[in-house]
């Protein structure tokens, strides 16, 4: 915007003197021997005149700010230049004064270009004294640096820089046009937000950031003296530096006592302030993840967000682009982080394990209904390790260890907790079970769907002979239970609440298990070693993927967990909830990003199920058997979630949640997948208080909001009439029930019934059952009683998976 007219006559007598004066001081400076001569004028005078005196100013790099999700707790910045423009309102006065003192005292009084200091700079330069001048105005260096900021290559940054008569002479006609275009606050304002003052600060604010801490509206007149000072040469200014100290006080003081002679301060507040001792910070701005503002650990969060912004196309069709954007663009950025969740797990997983043990105690914290990560916590420090000066224990894998590799333990970057390059994820057990639920309940297969869960169950999966998780002398698949006293009949809640391995691989083979592992992929699970993509291609012969053999990460899990809170909407993972950019601007990706991908009334079935084993239960619900029941009562609000372990406990998982929060740990060895250790559940060092205490502590003044119990189909399924078999034959009744479509199993426990001993004395349920579902035949031990014997059933059902041996939770 215009700010000022000059006269018509003024200015264009300004620019024949420029013209000429500037030939003549242009040569001086790079030819003294041709100074005096009239082609050195007449070329200067052509050459300036067509010069353009159009100059396009991209604004500088601008820092960028991350904070907490409260969007006061600051996280981390990010920058190439710290930089962060402010108003000149917002400087204080005697820093605007000690500029002009230091870099150009006829600053108001020029236009753009100092006739006197050019001719001055003529004069000593041809004399061929020992300190050659430039008569550079301050408008003139706004432009030097302006270019520099513009240029779209790097010859354009050079040219820019470099000593040549072209260079000065551009600069001279841009500065001209820009003293015509802009009021002299405004060139001010631009020019100590663009100044570069050393130790990485750029810009007035960034600069009184880093020598003292403080906003530039608050510097005193020796603090904005010495600032002033350093722009001519920031590292030979540099008052951090024993050498610089020195030279950042003369310079200091010289500049106090232009002030004076210029009439902006007088002697007295002159001679006080250069009185003041010298004394400042020089501390570098904190920039990216490894150096966030909270050392608990943030930077893991900070991480996840970072390579979230590398992976949207909306910041830049390259990573380059993307990269450049986030710390050149000057973003306020409101993260997803929660304080509260945060240090709540923080301080939950090192009560656990300290951060020199090998078994990381991860966990994870989503939002159900947003996606948004909430927490993400684990028992490292997120830090690169010095190579020079290790910490880093060497590998808890032994085939590494021989090879003197370092692990992880304490110093890692590595995304333990989200997963990326080498970080696959981690085998999480039962809590995988929820995605046969909801696959059979997509079906139409009910909660109550019961099945004779034996010892041993001989699936139709085929796996290589011989293995330990095949049956006697087959190919067959043949899972097994922690426990032998978790055989007998059980519906899904049951089920889930005692985790009954040989309840859920029946399950999962009428179900399908393609139909199994596209449910978990459509909450949220992905397969990333070559391993799991190879089975998912054959996902109906993937007889283990219900015990959770696959691999996952904390926050995976904790989101599909979170889809069912959410009554069936799955959000994708989001690290942030508000992005404006520097003009204030909302941008839209920061919306969260969801789709139904389950119906209603399966998720609330699901999550019904979900609340037995950690100690809930609906008014519909049928618990038996809670491999967590303590979870409940510590958080104190209607919770849901399961547990799961791995074959020979290589790694120990569980999920918590409640309306607001679902919360996921997984303990396992980072380094070392197939340790030998035994990582464990509630015993002390174990992951369910990291993760039960995460939710307890980010819950308090929580509302507490209840799940909506499941109804209708999703409870009792088609119900068929059962066929009266009383005082039947076993073989009789067996045969009418299978005909009805029923699965039979017999109970030899004998009851006191009116019938003949052995016969069938009653049906268990007795009048409907589930179409398709277990009838168990209770016989009779006559009118005096009956003696025990055990249970025997038939094979509970059919159909197709991998073992690597028996997760259970």
């Amino acid at each position: 915007m215009r700010k000022r007219d000059h006269n018509v006559l003024t200015n264009a007598a300004s620019l024949l003197v420029c013209g000429l004066l500037a030939g003549v001081v242009v040569a001086a400076a790079a030819f003294p021997a041709v100074a005096m001569s009239g082609l050195a004028a007449k070329a200067g005078a052509e050459t300036f005149d067509k010069l353009p005196s159009e100059l396009t100013v991209k604004k500088a790099p601008q820092i960028s700010y991350l904070y907490a999700s409260d969007g006061k707790t600051p996280l981390a910045t990010m920058y190439d230049e710290n930089r962060r423009d402010v108003k000149l309102k917002d400087i204080s006065p005697l820093m605007q004064k000690a500029i002009i003192a230091a870099e150009d005292h006829d600053f108001y009084k020029h236009n753009g270009v100092d006739m006197k200091g050019i001719a001055r700079a003529f004069v000593n330069n041809s004399s061929g004294a020992a300190s050659q001048q430039g008569a550079s105005t301050l408008t003139m260096q706004y432009v030097r640096l302006a270019i520099s900021y513009s240029a779209d290559h790097p010859q354009d940054v050079v040219a820019a820089t470099e000593d040549t008569a072209a260079r000065k002479l551009k600069e001279m006609r841009y500065a001209m046009q820009i003293d015509r275009d802009l009021s002299k606050d405004e060139i001010l304002e631009r020019y100590l937000n663009i100044a570069a003052f050393g130790n990485g600060a750029y810009g007035i604010f960034a600069a009184s950031q880093t020598y003292f801490g403080k906003h530039p509206k608050d510097l005193k007149l020796e603090e904005a003296a010495l600032l002033a000072g350093m722009v001519k040469a920031p590292t030979a200014f540099d008052p951090t530096t024993v050498s610089g100290k020195p030279q950042a006080l003369d310079r200091r003081n010289y500049i106090i006592k232009n002030m004076v002679e210029l009439g902006t301060v007088t002697a007295q507040e002159a001679a006080a302030a250069t009185a003041a001792p010298l004394v400042v910070k020089g501390k570098r701005a904190p920039n990216g993840c490894v150096d966030t503002n909270k050392k608990d650990n943030w930077g893991f969060f900070c991480d996840y967000f970072y390579r979230w912004w590398m992976s949207q196309e909306a910041f830049g069709a390259t990573t380059y682009d993307r990269e450049r954007r986030l710390k050149s663009g000057g973003y306020h950025i409101v993260t997803t982080l929660d304080v509260q969740a945060q240090r709540g797990a923080q301080k939950a997983v090192l009560r656990s394990q300290p951060v020199s043990s090998t078994k990381a105690a991860m966990v994870a914290g989503v939002e159900p209904g947003t996606g948004r990560i909430r927490a993400l916590a684990v028992n490292r420090v997120f830090k690169l390790d010095d190579p020079e000066k290790p910490q880093n224990k060497l590998s808890s894998d032994p085939k590494k260890r021989a090879k003197k590799l370092r692990g992880t333990v304490p110093n890692t970057t590595n995304p333990l907790l989200t997963g990326g390059g080498d970080i696959k994820g981690y085998q999480a057990g039962s809590t995988f079970k929820i995605f046969t639920i909801v696959a059979a309940l997509e079906k139409g297969i009910p909660l109550q769907y019961t099945i004779n869960s034996e010892k041993q169950f001989k699936s139709e999966y085929i796996i290589q002979r011989g293995s330990k998780a095949a049956c006697a002398g087959t190919h067959f698949y043949c899972p097994t239970n922690a426990s032998e006293s978790m055989a007998g009949p059980h519906n899904m809640w049951s089920a889930f609440g005692s985790s009954v391995n040989t309840y859920f691989v029946p399950l999962q083979q009428r179900v399908g298990a393609e139909n199994v592992v596209a449910a978990a992929k459509k909450l949220g699970i992905t397969f990333r070693t070559q391993e799991d993509l190879d089975l998912e291609k054959g996902a109906q012969q993937w007889g283990a993927f219900t015990l959770g053999v696959s691999q996952t990460t904390p926050m995976e899990l904790a989101n599909a967990y979170a889809t069912l809170a959410a009554d069936g909407k799955y959000c994708e993972p989001i690290p942030v909830q508000e992005i404006r950019d520097q003009d204030g601007k909302k941008l839209d990706i920061a919306n969260p990003r969801c789709k139904q991908v389950v119906a209603t009334e399966v998720a609330r079935a699901a999550v019904d199920a979900a609340r037995c084993p950690v100690g809930d239960n609906s008014k519909t619900s049928q618990c038996k058997g809670r491999t967590a029941a303590n979870v409940r009562g510590t958080v104190g609000h209607p919770v849901a979630g399961k547990s799961g372990t791995t074959d020979s406990e290589k790694s120990a998982s569980l999920v918590a949640m409640t309306k607001q929060l679902s919360v996921a740990g997984i303990m396992a060895d980072p380094d070392w997948p197939q340790t030998n250790q035994k990582m464990g559940h509630n015993e002390k060092g174990g992951i369910n208080a990291p993760v039960y205490e995460t939710l307890r502590d980010a819950m308090k003044g929580k509302e507490k909001i209840d799940f909506v119990a499941p109804n209708g189909k999703s409870i009792t399924g088609d119900q068929r009439p059962i066929p009266d078999v009383k005082c039947q034959s076993v073989e009789t009744a067996r045969s009418r029930i299978q005909g009805a479509g029923f699965e039979v199993a017999v109970d030899n426990t004998k009851v006191p019934s009116t019938c003949p001993a052995g016969t069938v004395a009653r049906t268990s349920p007795e009048g409907r059952a589930v179409k398709g579902g277990l009838v168990v035949l209770e016989l009779s031990g006559g009118a005096t009683g009956g003696n025990t014997g055990g249970n025997t059933g038939g094979n509970p059902g059919t159909g197709p998976g991998r073992p690597p041996g028996r997760p259970n939770g």
